[in-house]
């Protein structure tokens, strides 16, 4: 009886598990984006989307962050400033719907749908890259399954092949991989895609097993690139340098459809 009162916990509260938002008023998350220079970015219908990092100069492509299961969108602004020092891009950052001031509830159908608007209403005109930590490797393999022309280049940091995995490591005593409603599958989605990839692991990540992140980078089929950053943990590897997203940006040109000269499969293990 009390395993079953834990598998029963375990499928009625799992989204508390899952998505951990943080919540703001309007008012104090459009505060809080003035400060670090963003703006907040509306649908047609005037519809908090995310928020906007403008370029200083004409951009030359946009970048969309998909960020992981907890806090809000501007608790990774930090991401957003060195990719705009490397390069004149638009940066975005997507609101989860029910994190920071954005109404609704998380869930898998709620987040894809909120990426797909937002992809929508990226400028077609210059490149799309999506750049995603954790959670949001499904949220971003969703998109390049959707859209694998418009996709120009993916980062994914802290990935997973599928979050059942995850799941299952955490409850390994309750069988989670059956009883999971949200299913984000990054490798099976991105079967379509074959764009350029980097995949950068925690080598010391204690909420998603590196090895999870390994077998998406080895059964992913296009341009690759894996970075192992040996003693991080999970959250210690967004912080990256211009310089180190100069390289990134040089490789997904490079790499972009229409001008892909071959296949690439580049591994390197770099000192945390």
């Amino acid at each position: 009886m009390g395993y079953a009162v834990m598998v029963i916990g375990f499928t009625l509260l799992q989204r508390y598990l899952v998505y951990v938002p943080s919540h703001l008023t309007q008012a104090s998350a459009e505060e809080s984006a003035a400060k670090a220079g963003f703006v907040p970015w509306y649908n047609a219908g005037h519809q908090l989307m995310g928020w906007r990092l403008p370029s200083r100069s004409a951009p030359i492509g946009s970048v969309l962050i998909l960020h992981g299961n907890a806090g809000w969108a501007l608790n990774r602004a930090y991401m957003a400033m060195p990719i705009q020092a490397a390069a004149p891009l638009d940066v975005y950052i997507l609101e989860y719907p029910g994190f920071g001031s954005r109404p609704g509830s998380p869930g898998e159908d709620s987040l894809l749908r909120a990426a797909e608007e937002a992809f929508e209403n990226l400028p077609r005109q210059c490149p799309s890259y999506l750049v995603s930590e954790s959670l949001g490797t499904g949220v971003a393999a969703h998109l390049a399954r959707k859209y694998p022309a418009r996709v120009a280049g993916m980062a994914l940091f802290v990935p997973y092949d599928k979050l059942a995995s995850v799941a299952q490591n955490h409850v390994p005593f309750i069988p989670a991989y059956f009883l999971l409603w949200d299913r984000f599958e990054p490798l099976a989605w991105l079967k379509g895609y074959h764009g350029p990839i980097k995949v950068i692991v925690a080598g010391a990540d204690e909420i998603i097993p590196p090895r999870l992140g390994e077998q998406l980078y080895e059964g992913y089929q296009g341009p690759k690139l894996l970075e192992i950053i040996p003693g991080a943990h999970h959250s210690n590897t967004t912080d990256e340098s211009p310089e180190w997203w100069k390289e990134l940006l040089a490789f997904w040109q490079q790499h972009s459809a229409g001008s892909r000269p071959g296949p690439v499969d580049q591994r390197r293990v770099t000192p945390e």
